[in-house]
């Protein structure tokens, strides 16, 4: 699939999108082979698109799709095969950051998808030598995610993390009773690095 063709044309069939451009490293011609995929979405009515944005990404075949709840912006990320991560940010669209997660039954599904999501992020700034960025983000990632669901202490590399997440996961299923899916580790898991 060529998404840099493919997010710009499915969007765009919305009367009330008016700008789909490719931004950030990709754009800039400075991206690594594992670089997500950042589109502006600029549009009149933002709430109604947002309502449309599941029905009008359906054709990617999203294994994951969800707002940022940590972005200074609205921002919709999915999860391709590939894996393949794809942002459209509604730059327009302030908004401050959500407060920790606070798990539960009916949102460690939510949970499991941000962190694959924020994980595989946090590799690719990994793989781009932005040392800065991977520290302050695993931080980031331990305060808001991992520590509320009982981790002490803080991972210092991807793998750290990984294994962290896990084992809270797995402790989590245990207490709620119910199981969360595994294709998107599946897809993801295999593409990190340490």
């Amino acid at each position: 699939m060529d998404i840099a063709s493919a997010v710009p044309r499915l969007l765009s069939e919305h009367p009330l999108v008016d700008v789909v451009k490719l931004t950030g490293s990709r754009a800039a011609g400075t991206a690594h082979g594992f670089s997500d995929w950042d589109f502006e979405v600029e549009t009149r009515n933002f709430a109604r698109v947002a309502e449309d944005l599941p029905r009008l990404v359906a054709p990617l075949h999203p294994l994951a799709e969800q707002w940022d709840r940590y972005a200074p912006h609205a921002c919709f990320m999915l999860i391709l095969r590939g894996p393949t991560k794809v942002d459209l940010l509604f730059l327009a669209e302030k908004q401050a950051w959500a407060p920790p997660w606070e798990p539960a039954p009916d949102n460690l599904d939510s949970i499991d998808r941000h962190f694959w999501d924020w994980i595989l992020w946090i590799e690719q700034k990994r793989r781009g030598g932005k040392d800065d960025v991977l520290a302050a983000s695993l931080d980031h990632m331990h305060q808001l995610l991992l520590r509320p669901m009982g981790a002490r202490v803080q991972p210092a590399t991807v793998s750290e993390a990984v294994a962290t997440y896990l084992d809270r996961r797995a402790d989590l299923e245990v207490t709620f009773g119910i199981e969360v899916p595994r294709q998107l580790e599946r897809e993801v898991r295999p593409a990190l690095g340490g």
